[in-house]
């Protein structure tokens, strides 16, 4: 890898290689962009095959966090930081507690929260080195109300789009994946009167979602044909791929799962192909990280739901723009994403004094 390259076709503006070997920690923090703002995203830890896949991760996920933030119209740029390691360890106190002195010694310009193989407690290891930790579990928890509300938003503004209304009465979601996310989601389509179709891999999970809200259960690949209206993706990531596409039989997919397409520009344009309205995972799932953003700005919940509702509006912004512009909406999900950080980068700055202080 050609590291500089590699930042500068990206748009990254550091790296941060750490290191602990009393802790047994080795970690990377990326930060892509704070034009926004500090660069917000959470902590990975994964067991990287290589140390140069750990930093495409890391790089490739904080570029996401940048968009993210800024469709969401948050004051926030984008950032991550991975772990490399086997995140079943119990050795995690020492671990977190050196990732949370890195990313002090970054004074601010990074926030971290959880994110795969990390959890609220181990961001309470860090916040005994660092302030700059949100995602508490003494503070906004879980922020899996807060995404769903979000992703239940984006599908109601992807029914409005395809179907000129945005209720949910009567139709069938195919939810695929019954984590916090999942669930919640399927409380809040349940409770407008959506039929439910869903899968997970644990058959407890289904079992539990099948007898709350009357859902028919599938198992397996066999959910991608299932037929109904909506598909919900919020389980793992590249799943719209050769081989799923072309056997879904609904009209929308929008859910919660990170990085949906396989390869965007091939399955994003083999999702029009077929006439399905894609809504962009990064659009529809930002309820997470305004749930975290609440936190860092002392939002009660109330008011990180209420901005969650703001997706709806976000997403038919989207749909809209790839209509004027004939473009993929995964594409203009990144061309409304570029004209805020463009906007506020123009800002002319005034400055208090003339000459600066020493």
């Amino acid at each position: 890898m050609q590291l500089f390259d590699t930042m500068s076709a990206m748009g990254h503006e550091q790296i941060a290689i750490c290191h602990d070997k009393s802790a047994g920690y080795r970690g990377i923090i990326a930060i892509h962009d704070t034009t926004l703002g500090p660069a917000l995203g959470g902590t990975r830890f994964w067991n990287y095959a290589s140390d140069e896949e750990a930093i495409t991760d890391a790089l490739r996920l904080a570029r996401g966090m940048t968009y993210k933030n800024a469709v969401a119209g948050l004051n926030l740029g984008g950032g991550k930081s991975v772990i490399l390691g086997d995140n079943r360890t119990a050795n995690r106190e020492l671990i977190f507690r050196a990732h949370g002195r890195f990313v002090e010694s970054l004074g601010g310009r990074y926030v971290t929260a959880e994110d795969v193989g990390t959890s609220t407690a181990d961001m309470d290891f860090v916040h005994m080195e660092t302030d700059y930790v949100a995602g508490l579990a003494t503070k906004s928890g879980d922020p899996s109300p807060v995404t769903a509300r979000g992703v239940f938003r984006a599908i109601e503004a992807s029914a409005q789009f395809r179907w000129g209304s945005a209720t949910l009465a009567g139709k069938t979601v195919i939810v695929q994946g019954l984590g916090n996310v999942g669930s919640y989601l399927c409380r809040e389509l349940h409770a407008v009167g959506a039929k439910l179709v869903v899968g997970d891999i644990r058959a407890e999970k289904v079992a539990k979602i099948v007898k709350e809200f009357g859902a028919t259960a599938v198992e397996g690949d066999a959910i991608y044909a299932a037929k109904g209206d909506i598909f919900a993706p919020c389980a793992l990531g590249a799943i719209l791929n050769d081989d799923t596409i072309g056997a879904l039989q609904v009209e929308i997919v929008c859910g919660g799962a990170n990085n949906q397409l396989h390869v965007p520009d091939t399955h994003g344009a083999a999702l029009a192909k077929r006439g399905i309205l894609y809504g962009p995972d990064y659009v529809a799932n930002a309820g997470g990280v305004i749930n975290v953003y609440g936190e860092v700005a002392g939002w009660t919940q109330e008011r990180a739901l209420r901005k969650a509702d703001e997706i709806f509006d976000t997403t038919l912004g989207v749909y809209e723009i790839a209509k004027e512009q004939g473009i993929l909406t995964y594409a203009a999900a990144d061309t409304l994403a570029e004209r805020r950080i463009a906007a506020i980068r123009g800002l002319v700055k005034t400055w208090p004094q003339w000459p600066r202080k020493s």
